[in-house]
């Protein structure tokens, strides 16, 4: 018999859909062993405890969330589990698989989050699919870490590390790894391996806790960008997304108010470092990123922007330091880093 901790957090996993809107409810949450109970025969070998430190829909989250998860599992003793299964919303998956998989890094028994892409009284639901995955991990693998099995449409399911994990495409319901490179592939309750996992790191020596600055201001690009409406009080950091070959506007062209060279020097003059991702570092790079970094910002190499806006707020709740928060991001604590 094993003992799984099945944690409820809403999401759509956790909805129904009344009236035309899809909304949490309290009956919904159980409702996923009960299903998996009338069809899958692994039941008999389970025993579940359940908690539920929250109950929203999971674009509602912010970081403290991730605070409350945290505590509600520590004070439920993991250690006495075999594995641990944590409900989540769709939206924000990819940034708590980041911060439970960081803050978790050490941990010695697997968890698994599981998402649902409609209602569970859906026909095409995937969440009842994905939980029995989870279990099934657990089971057979039980490998610890953070991982999130996830059936995409017309695919079959696939296991995710819970730090290389990005967000759904968009219009879309599917995931992906980073670079397309789930860890496993799940079919017929057989697991196979897809690709090697992330080089298992010795822990983190300071011990971690589980505060997430709420001083980081994220940037996404676009074109017409204009710097001037950001208003840098209470900002600590900022981490500025990048184009898909590393890159962001370091022109003048347009004026000092659309480009990024010049918005770091105002960031310099504040005391406000700047970060960049995502990044594949090379030897050849653009000469938009090479001023970019010569204009003193730090890119945060081989990590995807899900995985480096978690970890820099972690950093930044945990280190006062700037070469300590550089020291934390430069170290792979969760198989974060590419290879």
């Amino acid at each position: 018999m094993k003992n799984i901790l099945v944690i409820f957090t809403g999401g759509t996993i956790g909805s129904v859909a009344t009236d035309c809107t899809i909304n949490t409810a309290d009956s919904a949450s159980f409702k996923l062993i009960q299903l998996f109970q009338q069809h899958d025969e692994n039941y008999r070998k389970i025993h579940f405890d359940t908690i539920q430190p929250l109950q929203v829909l999971s674009e509602n989250l912010a970081p403290r969330a991730w605070t409350s998860i945290i505590t509600a599992i520590e004070a439920a003793r993991p250690e006495q589990y075999d594995g641990i299964i944590m409900t989540h919303g769709t939206d924000t998956l990819a940034y708590t698989a980041c911060a439970l998989n960081f803050y978790f890094h050490a941990s010695q028994i697997p968890m698994l989050l599981v998402a649902s892409d409609y209602p569970l009284d859906h026909p095409q639901a995937n969440g009842v699919e994905n939980f029995s995955c989870a279990v099934e991990f657990i089971l057979q693998i039980n490998r610890p870490g953070v991982f999130v099995p996830y059936r995409n449409q017309q695919q079959t399911t696939q296991v995710h590390q819970g730090t290389r994990l990005t967000c759904s495409l968009q219009l879309s319901g599917d995931f992906f790894s980073v670079q397309a490179k789930s860890y496993m592939h799940f079919e017929n309750r057989q697991f196979s391996l897809l690709n090697p996992p992330a080089k298992k790191s010795p822990p983190h020596n300071t011990p971690l806790k589980a505060d997430f600055s709420e001083r980081i201001l994220m940037i996404k690009p676009y074109p017409g960008l204009d710097y001037a409406r950001f208003n840098l009080d209470n900002v600590d950091a900022v981490l500025h997304d990048l184009y898909h070959s590393g890159t962001a506007c370091a022109s003048l062209q347009w004026g000092e108010n659309y480009s990024l060279v010049a918005f770091i020097e105002r960031c310099k003059q504040q005391g406000i470092s700047v970060y960049l991702a995502p990044a594949i570092k090379s030897a050849d790079a653009y000469q938009s990123t090479r001023a970019l970094i010569e204009q003193g910002a730090e890119i945060i190499w081989n990590m995807s922007i899900e995985a480096a806006y978690v970890k820099l707020l972690l950093a930044y709740g945990n280190f006062n330091d700037k070469q300590e928060i550089m020291a934390f991001m430069i170290e792979d604590i969760a198989g974060e880093h590419l290879c």
